[in-house]
């Protein structure tokens, strides 16, 4: 690829394009969103409420959708680096910079939280070295024997979904590497993008044959929590991402992916109701037990095939928005701007820029409270606990935010990996554009691009 190739944007188009630079505001909004539902999820079920019979226990079981929703998003805002550089015929991004960002945005307070929960639960282990060695790099959930009950050490049980999502960072320049090597057969842009779908098309495919190890010729339970059987979540982001850079290289005034990005934002609406009708197939018995893990193959075949419909159908309205100012503003309820003005509430733009501290305190802080007012396992109100655990973690979040997070990527702005090249964003204004870095789109170590679930 040359290290310099014209960004092909076509003559001016019609209509807005996507926002494919810069900071996404609204995509906050859905973060926020995602790690409220995690904080649901896992409050319904310490209190038993997401284990009752009727929809409301069902409806509260599924907010562990919301994994799907941080896993679309980390496909979205990460893979869209080289995305770009497959269409120009460009060099992608520096992968040495790009890991010393992710490994910033997530290693220093998720360390916080883990040194925090193994002093005070998992004092019995603290003697031992392989403990803090699996917990403080993330790879607990590949110990088929673990020495504790669940889905993870006591107080640190979701980071199960942040362990798939550091697997799936260490694994991204290398399945960005096999799409764009198939992709850049293509002749054009828009042939190039067919091929990236098409690539991860199969990816999804592979994600879904992951579970026949996990089921035969026996059940591996431990193999949920492993990146496999996620692909096709990441996948559904990854996905987005081509359509919203294709859109700004399609040729004609207005083609159809110009015109596919369109109709999904003006009816976000009908993608909104379609994403609550997948929530609710989800939270049926086909979709699997209440709690964690599942029954059978076919029962996760089903799961994640609705989880990436839900997947898409939320995200999707946003991730196609016009670039800010690039079109006169519609009323701010009708059409797709609802989304966008909700979104974009200072409220959801602060509980989105908190919302990986919401995600790494929330269960140290639900088990102190708990603690502190004698709850047993599965009983207790689910309100009476939501409001003070929420209101706890937030707080946290906040303040882990402001003097961990933030120091963290100022640091990871300023000191970059030796040896590694500093290269200028690219143009979509149709003149020469420099190499893309990872920077070239939204940065993978700003908040817009948080650790999932």
């Amino acid at each position: 690829m040359s290290a310099a190739a014209p960004l092909q944007v076509s003559a001016v188009p019609r209509a807005p394009l996507p926002q494919v630079r810069g900071h996404n505001a609204p995509l906050d909004g859905i973060r926020a969103i995602a790690a409220l539902m995690v904080l649901v999820f896992h409050v319904a079920v310490e209190t038993g409420a997401a284990l009752e019979p009727g929809v409301r226990g069902a409806l509260l079981s599924a907010a562990e959708l919301a994994v799907p929703l941080f896993f679309a998003l980390s496909g979205l805002l990460l893979f869209r680096p080289w995305v770009r550089a497959c269409l120009d015929g460009t060099r992608g991004p520096d992968v040495r910079v790009y890991l010393w960002k992710r490994a910033l945005r997530v290693l220093p307070a998720y360390w916080l939280v883990a040194v925090v929960a193994l002093l005070i639960w998992s004092r019995d282990q603290l003697d031992a070295v392989r403990p803090w060695v699996e917990v403080l790099t993330l790879t607990f959930t590949y110990n088929t024997d673990p020495w504790w009950v669940g889905t993870g050490p006591y107080g640190l049980g979701q980071m199960w979904s942040l362990c798939v999502e550091v697997s799936f960072y260490a694994l991204l320049p290398l399945i960005a590497l096999v799409l764009t090597r198939y992709a850049a057969r293509g002749s054009d842009p828009g042939k190039r993008a067919r091929r990236l779908l098409v690539g991860l098309g199969a990816l999804s495919v592979l994600g879904l044959l992951a579970f026949l190890p996990q089921f035969y010729p026996e059940p591996r339970p431990y193999m949920n929590a492993w990146l496999p059987r996620t692909l096709g979540l990441f996948a559904v982001g990854m996905a987005l991402a081509v359509l919203t850079e294709w859109a700004w290289r399609e040729k004609g005034p207005d083609g159809p992916v110009r015109r596919l990005c369109r109709t999904l934002y003006a009816n976000a609406t009908l993608c909104w109701v379609l994403a609550a009708i997948l929530y609710a197939l989800n939270s049926t018995p086909a979709g699997g037990p209440r709690f964690v893990g599942t029954d059978g193959l076919w029962i996760s075949v089903f799961a994640t095939v609705t989880a990436m419909g839900f997947a898409f159908f939320i995200i999707a309205p946003v991730a196609v928005m016009p670039e800010p100012g690039s079109a006169p503003r519609a009323h701010r309820w009708r059409g797709g701007a609802w989304l966008e003005t909700v979104l974009s509430h200072r409220l959801s733009l602060f509980l989105g820029k908190v919302s990986y501290g919401i995600f790494i305190w929330q269960f140290v802080v639900l088990y102190s409270w708990r603690s502190f007012t004698g709850q047993e396992i599965f009983t207790g109100s689910f309100w009476l606990d939501m409001v003070p655990v929420t209101a706890g973690t937030v707080l946290l979040a906040a303040l882990t935010h402001r003097f961990v997070e933030e120091p963290s990527q100022r640091l990871a702005g300023r000191v970059r990996p030796a040896g590694a090249p500093k290269r200028p964003k690219p143009s979509l204004t149709g003149r020469q554009s420099p190499e893309p870095s990872p920077s070239s789109s939204p940065d993978p170590s700003s908040p817009s691009s948080s650790p999932s679930s």
